[in-house]
């Protein structure tokens, strides 16, 4: 049991990794990732919501599915997903006013952030059990944190780089978010190899 736990949580980290391999949440990615604080502090909400909407959503689907309404899953996932954001939202404003502006308006669109709702459908179409659901989503969000973090490594190296000006903003910071993804890809040996 334990292996399997394992294997789910490298999996969601490395190999399945949210932003650098299902291309899921670039949002905030592009956009929150110039500072390393920022992109601590939104990844930390993330992996917050992704285990309380785990958590919520798993028993509700498991209703939904038993009255034959597994149609409403979706509406119904978002819906779970936009009160969690409001409730981190009113938490962070209250408690740490300066993350809360640094996030700025993409706080908010944790909302509408496909990672999220992508974890949540993911295990459900896995077949995972509440525990293993749970472990998928820590992996989905500490694969989200780390991408983060290393994104906005790189991201504040390359402004103290002498970058052509064709090449400056969004340019140079597209092609390193695909050599970060690339790295990335290296993984995927190594996890088959140990787990497959």
């Amino acid at each position: 049991m334990t292996k399997v736990f394992l294997s789910i949580l490298i999996t969601a980290i490395l190999t399945e990794n949210f932003l650098l391999s299902k291309f899921l949440g670039i949002c905030p990615f592009l956009g929150v990732s110039k500072k390393l604080s920022t992109a601590s502090g939104m990844s930390l909400a993330v992996i917050f919501v992704m285990l309380l909407a785990t958590a919520v959503t798993y028993p509700i689907n498991t209703l939904l599915v038993k009255n034959d309404m597994a149609y409403l899953q979706t509406i119904v996932f978002i819906l779970v997903i936009a009160a969690l954001v409001q409730l981190v939202e009113i938490v962070l404003k209250k408690y740490i006013p300066s993350l809360y502006s640094a996030l700025g308006i993409y706080l908010p669109l944790i909302t509408t952030n496909c990672a999220v709702l992508g974890v949540v459908i993911l295990n459900v179409d896995n077949g995972y059990n509440f525990a293993e659901s749970m472990v998928n989503s820590l992996g989905a969000g500490l694969g989200f944190m780390l991408a983060m973090v290393i994104f906005a490594g790189v991201r504040e190296r390359l402004e103290s780089c002498d970058i052509p000006k064709f090449m400056q903003g969004l340019p140079i910071t597209l092609v390193a978010a695909s050599l970060t993804s690339i790295s990335f890809l290296g993984f995927t040996g190594i996890v088959d190899g140990i787990f497959g």
